[in-house]
């Protein structure tokens, strides 16, 4: 009796890897067999779930990456006060308040609060590993060819800028907020809140959080640097 067999995998996953918050795509593994009988051929087949693990798997997430949830907690506990953009000028005037925006360089420099210190939490990808490979490819399919990664030198450098014991004012361009309202009832995650739940983990005890974010202070007509004319 001959026997020939076909395999043939199918992922769950539209793009054929794991996503970025789901490390392990869950694939069918399709057996067909074809048997050869006096009778004729025949065939069966044969369908099994299983967990495959391929070359984009990402690694156990980061401290950036829990649930906003734990995040929103810890800044409750750690007493993390939001102010809008008036309060933190006055801050930093009066006060000397550092304001650490979080936004991509290039954004930093098109405009920002005047001595602002810019730490940016997310960065373009700069590696070329299988997940790297990956993300870059499904940011691609959606139009979008300037995927972002957690920056993983975030921590380090503000250190190098901004000493443990400075009153920080964490700003990025939307804000988000703790605040609960009737469709947000734990409020809504943002870089910057990102940035402070970093930021209370590693030590820094004079954290705030401009709530509003940059774009608030843009429209309030706040004094603005850019750095184009530098380039």
């Amino acid at each position: 009796m001959a026997s020939l067999t076909s395999i043939s995998l199918h992922s769950t996953s539209p793009l054929g890897f794991a996503s970025k918050h789901d490390h392990s795509s869950c694939s069918w593994l399709k057996v067909k067999s074809v048997r050869s009988t006096r009778q004729g051929l025949s065939s069966q087949t044969v369908r099994r779930g299983l967990k495959i693990r391929c070359a984009a798997t990402k690694q156990a997430k980061s401290p950036a990456e829990e649930e906003w949830k734990i995040k929103r907690e810890l800044l409750l506990q750690k007493k993390v006060r939001s102010v809008d953009a008036k309060e933190a000028l006055r801050l930093q005037k009066e006060n000397n308040f550092v304001i650490l925006d979080v936004r991509p360089v290039k954004e930093f420099k098109e405009a920002h609060p005047p001595n602002a210190v810019n730490v940016q939490i997310y960065r373009l990808i700069k590696e070329w590993t299988a997940w790297d490979i990956a993300r870059r490819a499904a940011f691609a399919f959606f139009g979008i060819f300037a995927g972002t990664e957690e920056n993983p030198e975030f921590i380090q450098t503000v250190e190098s800028k901004i000493d443990k014991g400075a009153k920080i004012i964490v700003a990025c361009a939307a804000g988000g907020t703790m605040r609960p309202t009737q469709n947000l009832p734990e409020g809504q995650q943002s870089r910057s809140l990102i940035a402070a739940y970093l930021l209370v983990l590693n030590g820094y005890t004079n954290v705030f959080h401009l709530e509003g974010g940059l774009y608030s202070w843009f429209k309030e007509g706040l004094p603005v640097e850019s750095e184009d004319e530098e380039e």
